[in-house]
């Protein structure tokens, strides 16, 4: 039996020198589903899994981007980076906690706002989403969409998410420490053999911030793929329950 990759390409070849494309394409899903069809087209195939993807996006935006998105959820809740454990302890130990404590609650306030940013560039990506594409994310594996959105969009979220965070950090007095203290703590773990600290903190509170919300998107993607009742439109029911 053809791989789906190979009936794809046979697809895409035809196309070529065939004016009726999207019957190959439909064909070709047909052989890789083992079923007769389902009287759906193609175009009904992406815009179900658009309509999936919007809402799934938009669904992870709105939890992670209200107050205590990410301060109140032990999933995504940014710590103090566990790499520099000992530079919290030393905080700790010279009497610093209300300061370590509001530079962690400072540090999840701009993750839950960069996160409101996040859903025009997930509409963009998901709207140039094509037919090989979607085949591709319907087909593949249960976290596909999660890492369709990822491949596309995470260089565009990083460069909006950094000028938040840098602008909220930049807030806290703690922050002034930390170049200072990650680089003294560097240069004794040289001799201790202790973990080197990124000392770029914007760069682990974007990366956080970003892990964060795709860890929310694939939570969406796993409902819409395996809950029946997650799928709330006739074309979500239609395009998925021909996966089961």
């Amino acid at each position: 039996m053809k791989s789906i990759p190979t009936l794809l390409l046979v697809a895409v070849l035809s196309s070529s020198c065939n004016a009726q494309f999207p019957k190959v394409l439909q064909d070709a899903a047909k052989q890789v589903n083992g079923k007769g069809g389902t009287g759906l087209t193609n175009a009904d195939v992406v815009a179900g899994l658009k309509e999936a993807l919007n809402k799934g996006a938009e669904h992870s935006v709105d939890l992670a981007s209200v107050t205590d998105g990410f301060w109140k959820n032990d999933r995504l809740r940014l710590p103090f980076p566990p790499e520099a454990i000992k530079v919290k302890n030393t905080l700790n130990g010279l009497g610093m906690n209300a300061q370590v404590e509001k530079f962690e609650l400072t540090m999840n306030r701009a993750a839950e706002n960069a996160a409101k940013e996040a859903v025009p560039v997930f509409v963009n990506a998901i709207k140039g989403m094509t037919v090989a594409d979607g085949f591709a994310i319907l087909k593949g594996g249960d976290h596909a969409a999660t890492n369709y959105l990822k491949e596309k969009t995470t260089t565009e979220l990083t460069a909006k998410f950094r000028p938040i965070v840098e602008n909220a950090t930049k807030q806290v007095a703690l922050t002034s420490y930390w170049t200072p203290l990650a680089g003294a703590y560097n240069k004794t773990s040289l001799f201790t053999g202790g973990q080197a600290v990124d000392p770029d903190l914007d760069a682990y509170v974007t990366q956080k911030a970003i892990d964060g919300l795709f860890l929310l998107v694939a939570d969406e993607e796993q409902k819409i793929r395996k809950d029946p009742m997650a799928r709330t439109t006739d074309l979500l029911k239609r395009v998925f329950a021909g996966q089961e």
